[in-house]
């Protein structure tokens, strides 16, 4: 073939080969590099091209190809960045950070009873009838002792400070 000849064919196949890589990449873009791609190195190649071939089936075998081995390489690259992603420890955002501290003041400034009831019913996770065993007090105390030191956590944490305890006058 001679260069005039080539560049006709090539031409010709251009619309079924941009065709056949925007259904393989399913990006208009990508499917331009991978006839790009498959241009080039066909081009670079043409000496070791077979004259029996099909020019045609050569080019989207080349396209083909380039294709699967640039899925293979993203792939490898994938697990690459994973596998340094689980080496990275995670930091906590500074907003977790915040409120993780805001929680624990909270949590710090409620009084001892109510922390108690909190950590053996959430963090020791304790029945309410062993609470009530502990504290040696019917087991609805503890439901409205531990009501309350919820209630009172939840508030904190909203930023609202309780009034500090007062007498009550009684005539």
């Amino acid at each position: 073939m001679t260069d005039p000849t080539i560049d006709e064919a090539l031409r010709a196949l251009l619309p079924r080969l941009r065709r056949f890589a925007l259904w393989l990449a399913r990006d208009p873009n990508a499917a331009d590099d991978l006839v790009q791609s498959t241009l080039e190195r066909a081009l670079s190649r043409w000496s070791s091209r077979r004259e029996a071939q099909s020019l045609r089936a050569w080019l989207f075998a080349i396209l083909y190809r380039i294709y699967l081995d640039s899925k293979r390489r993203a792939s490898l690259h994938a697990r690459f960045l994973g596998s340094l992603a689980e080496d990275e420890p995670t930091w906590p955002s500074a907003e977790r950070v915040a409120v993780a501290h805001s929680t624990l003041a909270a949590f710090a400034s409620l009084p001892v009873e109510q922390r108690s009831l909190l950590l053996w019913v959430t963090v020791e996770g304790m029945s309410y009838q062993e609470v009530a065993d502990i504290l040696q007090v019917p087991i609805g105390t503890v439901m409205s002792r531990l009501s309350r030191a919820r209630q009172a956590l939840h508030r904190l944490g909203e930023g609202v400070i309780p009034e500090s305890p007062s007498l009550r006058l009684l005539k």
